[in-house]
């Protein structure tokens, strides 16, 4: 497996994508998002699968890499419609992906950082109005 190869793997994620985590990912592979925590393919792919159930149409779109014989980062934006939301706006959440790599060269520690409060509780109804507040409130 290359990183290219892995690119193409989450640009092109679909739910039957999921079965095809054992390509990519150590069994006991590491994976930590503002939301789960977990090690182990099993885990990962249950985090992926209710991804699915939980939005419409997502789509990855890798858009910048850094890589070194060790790991990579990865650049994303991650489109979806909500379900929640009658399948409402389309919505784009931006993130990194800190990825470290075994002696097979799969991942073996996966991290996603993004901004919880901007790229999602800013957008619910109820919640946003209140974090969009507090974020006037506290700028410069």
């Amino acid at each position: 497996m290359t990183l290219d190869d892995l690119i193409v793997f989450y640009n092109e994620f679909a739910p039957a994508s999921v079965a095809r985590f054992p390509e990519f990912y150590s069994d006991n592979a590491y994976f930590k998002d503002p939301f789960n925590e977990v090690r182990g393919l099993p885990a990962i792919q249950r985090i992926f699968t209710h991804m699915f159930g939980q939005v419409a149409e997502p789509r990855f779109v890798v858009t910048e890499k850094v890589a070194d014989q060790n790991g990579a980062m990865l650049v994303w934006e991650f489109y979806y419609r909500v379900k929640l939301w009658g399948k409402g706006e389309a919505q784009v959440m931006r993130g990194v992906s800190h990825l470290k790599f075994d002696a097979d060269g799969k991942v073996c520690y996966h991290r996603d950082y993004w901004d919880a409060a901007e790229e999602l509780y800013m957008k619910l109804p109820a919640i946003g109005t209140l974090m969009r507040g507090l974020r006037r409130m506290l700028a410069a």
